[in-house]
Order: structure tokens, then sequence, then C-alpha cells
């Protein structure tokens, strides 16, 4: 049976840079009652940047209820990422905090660091943080904006992957988050979209390169979906009526897409590679 999630409009809300799980209304679903795991990444080891919150903290729970032990880097210390560390050891699978910047290369480095010595090595890595911003116009996007957009959502994939690929065995995933906005770009999230682009453009050349290597790279695009991302950088307005654009009328909810990433690191996936899997609500991906 669907689950009967929310539908626009929803209550007005505005958070402060990055969002807090707890004060959004209505609480975005991570699966943490309704994801029902089958043993798909059992023994497995992943990394999974912007973990703690969001469609990073969907894709921790739905992996230590398919077996996985993970690794959750995140910006700032908070209760979102206690709580999911919670969660993730109840299933009695390791849970890493690792709190930091990544858009420092040493920082992505020392993640990749503590996932060897840690979790005695890396299976899947999960490139998932990201920032932005909305602008009417371009006059409005300052410089340090436009370069810390690339620095958090397109740099570290490359900082984390190349530190990762040396200790991936065949059989290993990497997979991207990227955005709707690669191939429908809204004009407001300039920035944002444009890194979205790159990262599609990474995915694909990287899962050529890597191919030969055993290891898969991948991409998932989500549409609209309700995280703390949301009231923390869009217009109460847009807030109010997100999701309704799409053919679905509703925000997805991040434990909609743990299903794909689950499928794009379960090793019988294993001829899946160079693809992004787009889960928009019914919104079709040209």
């Amino acid at each position: 049976m669907l689950p009967d999630y929310p539908k626009p409009p929803y209550p007005y809300q505005k958070q402060p840079v990055p969002g807090w799980t707890a004060k959004m209304d209505p609480r975005p679903d991570h699966g943490e009652y309704s994801y029902r795991g089958s043993g798909k990444l059992k023994g497995m080891r992943a990394v999974i940047t912007g973990g703690d919150s969001g469609i990073g903290r969907a894709v921790a729970i739905a992996y230590a209820r398919e077996g996985a032990d993970v690794l959750i880097a995140y910006l700032i210390e908070h209760d979102d990422a206690q709580e999911l560390k919670a969660l993730v050891e109840k299933e009695g699978r390791k849970a890493i905090l690792i709190a930091g910047d990544i858009s420092s290369p040493e920082h992505c480095r020392s993640i990749i660091k503590h996932a060897v010595d840690e979790l005695d090595g890396i299976d899947i890595l999960i490139n998932n943080a990201a920032h932005q911003a909305t602008f009417d116009d371009i006059s409005e996007i300052s410089d340090k904006e436009w370069q810390l957009t690339f620095e958090v959502n397109i740099h570290p994939m490359f900082y984390l992957s190349k530190a990762a690929v040396p200790h991936m065995k065949p059989g290993s995933a990497i997979i991207n988050t990227t955005s709707i906005n690669a191939d429908a770009p809204n004009p407001i999230l300039l920035p944002y979209a444009t890194t979205k682009g790159a990262i599609q453009n990474f995915t694909g050349g990287l899962a050529q390169m890597l191919a030969k290597k055993g290891i898969r790279v991948n991409a998932v695009a989500p549409g609209p979906i309700w995280t703390p991302l949301i009231p923390s950088t869009m217009p109460e307005e847009t807030v109010r009526n997100f999701g309704e654009q799409v053919p679905m009328k509703r925000a997805g909810q991040p434990a909609e897409l743990a299903t794909a990433f689950v499928m794009l690191a379960d090793p019988l996936s294993s001829y899946t590679s160079g693809t992004t899997v787009a889960v928009t609500g019914g919104k079709p991906v040209i």
C-alpha cells in the first residue's frame, strides 16, 4: 500500500542554512519506520556525504537495513547526526560520524582515511552533499557564492573519488547525486543547476575511466524532494507550494529515493554503469 504522503500547500516556514530536520513541517520520511531491508548490501562498507539529513539520511538508514556499515560525513555537529547514528546502530551496523567542510581537499582525504581505518575498507561511495541558494538575476550572484557552490557540489566528488578508488575492489560502486536541474535547469538556481550538469558529465566520464577496474559509477537525479535544504534556501511561498509542479503534485520524500541508491550499489547491478536514474514524481527527464 502506498504511503499517504502530504501534498502542498505546506505551512509557511523558514530556517537558517543548512536547516534542521526536526524543525520541518511536515517532518520528512527517511524510511525510519517504512524501509525494510533484505540483505542486498550485507557486509559492505559505505561512505555517505551530506549523510546526516535529507537524502543522505535515507540512504544511510536503507544501507544499514541492507547490511552495510556506514561512515556519515556532514557539515556541523547537531542532533540530526546523533539520531541517525542511533538508528544505524540499532540495526547492528557500524556508524562512523565525521563532521567538517568537504570543500577542503584535505578533509575529503581524511574522510576516506577514516573509512579505511575504521570500516576496514570502502565498497560504496555516495557523493551527495550539496549547497544551493536562489537568485532572481545574475547580478545578485556574487563571485564568492558561485565559487562556493562549485567547491561544495562538484569539487569534492573528484577529491573523494580519487582518494577512494585505490581502496575499492572490483564490484564497488560510486553513486553521485545530481538533479533534474541537470537537464531542466531552474533559472533561480543557476549556480546549483550548473554544478548538477557538471556532476552528470563527471559521472559518465568516470564510469568509462573506471570500468577496467570493475568499479561502477552512476548518478541519481531527484526532482523536488522535501529536505532541510528547501526551507533553508528557498522563499517561503516556494516552500509552501514545493512539488506541485510535477505530475504527482507533491514533493518526494527522502525515503522514496533510497531504493534507487540501493539498486545502484547492489552488486547484482553489475552491468549498470554510466547512467542516471531519475526520481522525479512523474516528470520526464529528456
